[in-house]
């Protein structure tokens, strides 16, 4: 009966040993309060009544910053929201060094958001939101490093701005627009007078051509078939029949 009683509890201590985690995850030992070190993955055993574990997940997680009110460097207030990606590279680290990592990176995750664009004006916060991504990034990555957490991906997502600046935005395109179609007028009336000029020339140094020109405008009045042209006479009729030959030709 003893030796029963033995073998039973001998089998339930062998069984509370035992410990598996799985591939993404780690097994933080602490051996009567003391860090025994780390664990797995896979199959692991531990001591009884005196070893304690944390288990700690080392996949990729995703952090849904909350809206945050910013006020840029032009004094406009901005709603702003993120999502941040970042995974645990030292279980040690995230257990030992800091009491909550998940709850401190999202608290620091806020404060590095308001910090980070509070630093531009509205059109940079609009226009380089790549590289305002990066120096969120840099600016995590130096706080959560030392607690053994690494940031991968910082993206904003949405940046909501006041009605009154929607509007003010939607004038400032419209002026944009209208500013662009004034200077492409602009510039083709300009080079419509050059070659209006270099027409004037051409007819000025050959007055014939410009005969031509006026029995072709009338060719085409005729075709209309709905107009009266009285033109002035010719000279000669010699000369009109040297412009009616040319003119063919």
């Amino acid at each position: 009966m003893e030796f029963l009683l033995s073998v039973m509890v001998i089998g339930s201590l062998a069984l509370a040993s035992i410990r598996i985690t799985r591939q993404y995850g780690r097994a933080v030992v602490f051996r009567f309060g003391r860090l025994a070190g780390m664990k797995g993955p896979g199959l692991f055993f531990i001591i009884p009544l005196v070893d304690q574990i944390v288990r700690v997940d080392l996949r990729v997680r995703q952090l849904d910053v909350p809206k945050q009110t910013i006020i840029t460097r032009d004094n406009i207030s901005v709603d702003v929201d993120a999502i941040i990606y970042y995974h645990v590279t030292d279980p040690i680290r995230a257990i030992v060094e800091i009491e909550d990592y998940q709850g401190a990176t999202a608290l620091i995750a806020q404060t590095m958001l308001r910090d980070v664009l509070g630093q531009g004006d509205l059109d940079t916060i609009l226009a380089d939101r790549e590289a305002l991504n990066q120096k969120i990034q840099a600016a995590l990555e130096a706080v959560t490093v030392p607690w053994g957490i690494q940031v991968d991906i910082v993206t904003i997502r949405d940046i909501a701005l006041p009605e009154n600046m929607l509007r003010a935005i939607a004038r400032q395109a419209e002026a944009e627009r209208e500013r662009r179609a004034r200077i492409i007028l602009a510039d083709g009336e300009h080079q419509a007078s050059e070659r209006m000029s270099d027409a004037a020339r051409l007819y000025e140094q050959t007055p014939v051509a410009l005969k031509l020109r006026e029995f072709q405008n009338l060719s085409e009045i005729a075709k209309e078939r709905n107009l009266i042209v009285v033109t002035h006479g010719v000279d000669h009729p010699g000369t009109a029949l040297a412009y009616a030959k040319a003119f063919n030709r």
